[in-house]
């Protein structure tokens, strides 16, 4: 958002007049190039959120760039892949680790220094075809704007630390175009132990990144709804369905296939073989798992192992002998399964019926089979016993008691990530590693009765039910929805409640969208699924910082927030050190850009950031504005830099009216007005002297500048490459802004 041109929010008309701005009056010599390099640095385009690695972003001009790790990164140094594509063919980039200070503020300081070889490892320069530099110190676009570099980083050096400031992987449009801002692409990268930005925010009415669900329908086209898998391939929604008692003209019995979006019916498999093997009107009671592709195996009363896909008129399927089913589960190898009926545990062949494996043991009827690390895990609720079988023995190897159990069959659950054990017993869930040992007992006021895991976010989802008999006063017909973090045991979202969904009539059972964006909860008792879609309140995700300005320069304040449904935005300025705020009229970008003058310093800027969960603001951040001196300077921004923290600044020539005084950074800059500046080697940098004087630039060997980490150059290279570039000139860079964040 941009306010009329030349006026800052909150600013009376009658403004001064904006500073000039200066251009790049001349090409640098080699040695200059060198000491420029990455001496400032300008970020970019926004990041997608996908947080995983590797990660792209996108530039202002559809440019690609990708790096191959940008979390977790080994903090004593490390060697990424940067890739690019897209990329102007008529101007060079650099590509760096920078301290990222935001949008349209330069990053620095930067990793690694000046590359007098062109075999830099921390930084690398690439250039158009054909270029001047090209092979010595640059290397060259491939087709269409591609590079492929490999560079080394660390969380710490050359005054750089990522350990306390938020860091990117860059791209920049070299010295030669350092007002060009076409070619900045960031990439934020966390090493171990922290992650990238600074995310947060204060939340008004709830605390920044409240994850909640929200109901956003009921299906009730699948009877009375048992069981429930997501399919990880198809994506379809099966549902294994009793009968309603309410809809005796209709037999609702069967194995439905859902579109998830809407939840429409696009399959009803009802029926499937009976012990003679002629078909028959059966219920789908529990889904052991998924076929590959599309379709699922289930067990349908009383012994009945069936399977079938969307489309399917019929199940095909087998009866078994024995006793009723009463657990089903994928076999550990591919057309079988396994089968609790009551105490005994079997392997079953799916196209015989055939009992390839089979043990007894003390007690029990429900199980859950962890493949990834060969073990079963079998409740006996009655006995209070939690029993370890083997599987590649198909022996009981251990047994753990299941406490305060008092035989109330709940579930059991393992988390695929972690090979954690969830017992639900009564009103408790009780959480076991996969040795067995108890880490946790969770509390809930209703009865648990299912449980799904979320490998993606490390979140588990257990619906708790109510008992449904009104006389008891724990009782209220309502069931919840609670989120646990997997690691920490701890609610991850604001529980919800599930009107209406009591255990009189079955019990509730889960589906889980990978990555946690949906939840489907089955209602026995009402007969439907309720679809459950995830919200999060507005968290940021790049916070401002204090920044300064001439009176008449133009600023940019930037700030991101994440959150479902996508938050909106809108600029507050507070004129009385923030005990009152007023909106900013027409800002609701995510940048607000004005001209600032002096009546504007110390003013406060925040967004506020909202959506259907709650409101979150950035911290307030103040705005420093200075008067303008000098006398009408003409003359270049040297590659966008800040003089006060390049640590490095040549007098200018051809300038008039140069800024008086002294600026220190890294060395000393003493401005004068019509000044040259030439070479000498001494330490400090000194630009001119008073009516047009002769100042000498003395640049002292080794060290390291100041903003950038960038070598400096010893007084004998840099005479030598003035002699063989004919010229050191660039314009000194008029004093800016500091970062925005």
């Amino acid at each position: 958002m941009t306010p009329t041109p030349g006026t800052a929010p909150g600013t009376p008309p009658n403004g001064s007049s904006r500073l000039g701005r200066r251009g790049l009056g001349r090409r640098a010599g080699t040695a200059t190039v060198a000491a420029l390099l990455l001496a400032a640095i300008p970020t970019g385009a926004a990041v997608s959120a996908d947080a995983g690695t590797p990660k792209t972003a996108t530039g202002p001009q559809g440019q690609k760039l990708t790096v191959s790790a940008t979390t977790g990164l080994d903090p004593a140094g490390e060697k990424v892949r940067v890739t690019g594509e897209g990329y102007g063919l008529k101007a060079g980039i650099y590509v760096a680790l920078c301290k990222d200070n935001g949008d349209n503020r330069a990053p620095s300081p930067c990793l690694g220094g000046a590359d007098m070889s062109g075999g830099s490892k921390t930084s690398q320069w690439i250039v158009p075809p054909g270029d001047p530099y090209e092979g010595d110190l640059a290397r060259a676009f491939g087709p269409g704007g591609t590079f492929d570099v490999e560079i080394e980083v660390a969380a710490k050096g050359d005054g750089l630390d990522c350990a306390e400031v938020a860091c990117s992987l860059v791209t920049r449009a070299d010295h030669r175009a350092g007002g060009d801002r076409t070619q900045d692409v960031r990439i934020p990268v966390a090493f171990a132990g922290q992650e990238p930005g600074e995310p947060g925010g204060e939340g008004v009415d709830v605390p920044a990144g409240t994850v909640s669900y929200k109901a956003a329908a009921d299906f009730t086209s699948a009877g009375k709804p048992l069981d429930l898998l997501l399919h990880p391939d198809s994506k379809k929604l099966y549902v294994g369905a009793d009968n309603l008692p309410d809809t005796a003209d209709v037999d609702e019995r069967g194995l439905y296939v859902l579109n998830p979006g809407g939840g429409k019916a696009e399959s009803w498999i009802s029926q499937a073989p009976g012990p003679t093997g002629e078909l028959r009107t059966s219920a789908a009671a529990r889904i052991a798992g998924p076929l590959p592709g599309d379709g699922v195996v289930y067990n349908y009363p009383l012994r009945g192992i069936g399977s079938a896909k969307a489309g399917d008129e019929k199940a095909s399927g087998v009866w078994l002998t024995g006793s009723t089913i009463t657990d089903i589960a994928p076999g550990t190898t591919p057309g079988k399964v396994l089968v609790a009926q009551g105490a005994k545990l079997s392997e079953i062949d799916r196209v015989t019926g055939a009992a390839t494996r089979s043990l007894t043991l003390p007690g029990g009827a429900q199980f859950a089979a962890d493949p990834a690390r060969g073990a079963l895990w079998f409740s006996d609720f009655a006995a209070g016993k939690l029993h370890r079988v083997d599987l590649a023995s198909f022996a009981v190897t251990s047994s753990f008691e299941l406490p305060d159990a008092q035989g109330m069959a709940g579930f059991t659950e393992t988390d695929p990530a972690t090979g954690a054990v969830w017992v639900g017993v009564n009103r408790s869930v009780l959480v076991f590693d996969a040795a067995g040992k108890q880490l946790k007992t969770l509390v809930g006021k209703d009865l648990a009765r299912d449980a799904a895991f979320d490998a993606a976010t490390g979140r588990a989802y257990v619906a708790w039910q109510d008992g449904g008999d009104l006389s008891d006063p724990a009782n209220d017909n309502n069931g919840t929805l609670t989120v646990y973090d997997t690691e920490a045991f701890t609610v991850a979202a604001k529980d919800l409640s599930l009107p209406g969904n009591h255990s009189q009539s079955g019990a509730a059972a889960l589906a889980v969208e990978p990555g946690g964006t949906t939840v489907f909860v089955t209602s026995p008792a009402e007969g439907k699924i309720t679809k459950l879609v995830r919200q999060v309140s507005p968290l940021v995700t790049r916070a401002p910082a204090d920044l300064a300005a001439v009176d008449g320069e133009e600023v940019t304040i930037a700030a991101a927030a994440e959150g479902s449904p996508e938050p909106t935005v809108r600029w507050q300025v507070s004129t009385d050190s923030s005990q009152t705020w007023k909106d900013v009229e027409g800002a609701t970008g995510s940048a607000l850009t004005f001209t600032a003058r002096t009546a504007q310093d110390g003013y406060r800027y925040r967004a506020e950031f909202r959506n259907d969960v709650g409101t979150t603001r950035t911290s307030a951040v103040t705005l420093t504005v200075t008067a303008a001196t000098g006398g009408g300077e003409t003359g270049g921004d040297s590659g966008g830099g800040d003089p006060s923290n390049s640590g490095v600044s040549t007098g200018g020539d051809d300038s008039t009216g140069d800024d008086s005084g002294t600026r220190s950074g890294g060395g000393s800059t003493t401005g004068g007005s019509g000044s040259t500046g030439t070479a000498g080697g001494s330490g400090s940098t000194v630009g001119g002297g008073a009516g047009g004087g002769t100042g000498a630039a003395t640049t002292s060997g080794g060290g390291s500048l100041a903003a950038t980490g960038i070598t400096v150059m010893s007084a004998t290279l840099v005479a030598a490459a003035l002699v063989g570039a004919g010229v050191l000139a660039h314009r000194r860079a008029r004093r800016r802004m500091g970062g925005a964040f």
